[in-house]
C-alpha cells in the first residue's frame, strides 16, 4: 500500500467525504483528492492534523503495511465454519498459479508421505494434535523457504 491509499483507508474508516475533511483542515478537497493519488504529499503539520482527525496515530497514517492489519483482522473474524467453505488451493491460486495446475507434474504421494512422517514425528515428540503439527511444519517450511530466499539475493 502506498500513502495516498493509507490516507484514504484511514479517510474511509472515519466515514468522512474529502469535502469534510478540506473543510476541517482549512484546505481544498483538491488537495486531499491529490493526497490519496499520490500527486503530492501532505506536510508534516497537516499529516498529524489528519491523524488526530482519524483517530489514528501518525505512525499508523503513514504506514503503508495497513494491509497486514486488515488481513490479521479479517483472520480474526474468521470462524471455522467459514474456513471449511474456503477452497484455499483455489483462492491462493489466483494469486500464485503453480497452485492450481502442480498436481499433473508432481510426485505428490512421494511428498505426501514424506510429510506425513514429519507430521507424526511432531506429534510424538512434542505432544501435538493433528493441527498443530501441521501448523508447525507448515512455519518451519515456510522459515527454511525465507532463508534460501534471502540467500539468493
Amino acid at each position: 500500500m502506498n500513502l495516498g491509499n493509507s490516507l484514504f483507508q484511514a479517510r474511509k474508516r472515519s466515514s468522512l467525504s474529502q469535502e469534510e475533511v478540506a473543510e476541517k483542515l482549512g484546505i481544498s478537497r483538491q488537495t486531499i483528492s491529490k493526497w490519496e493519488t499520490d500527486e503530492t504529499v501532505p506536510d508534516i503539520r497537516q499529516s498529524k492534523k489528519m491523524s488526530v482527525l482519524y483517530n489514528v496515530s501518525l505512525d499508523e497514517l503513514i504506514d503503508f503495511d495497513l494491509d497486514i492489519k486488515e488481513i490479521q483482522e479479517t483472520i480474526d473474524k474468521t470462524n471455522p465454519e467459514s474456513e471449511e467453505k474456503v477452497n484455499w488451493t483455489n483462492v491462493w491460486g489466483n494469486k500464485y498459479p503453480i497452485l492450481l495446475k502442480y498436481q499433473n507434474d508432481v510426485n505428490i504421494p512421494n511428498y505426501a508421505r514424506r510429510i506425513n512422517i514429519m507430521l507424526e514425528e511432531l506429534k510424538q515428540d512434542y505432544s501435538l494434535t493433528e493441527q498443530d503439527a501441521m501448523l508447525v511444519l507448515k512455519d518451519i517450511l515456510y522459515n527454511v523457504w525465507k532463508q534460501r530466499k534471502n540467500q539468493t539475493k
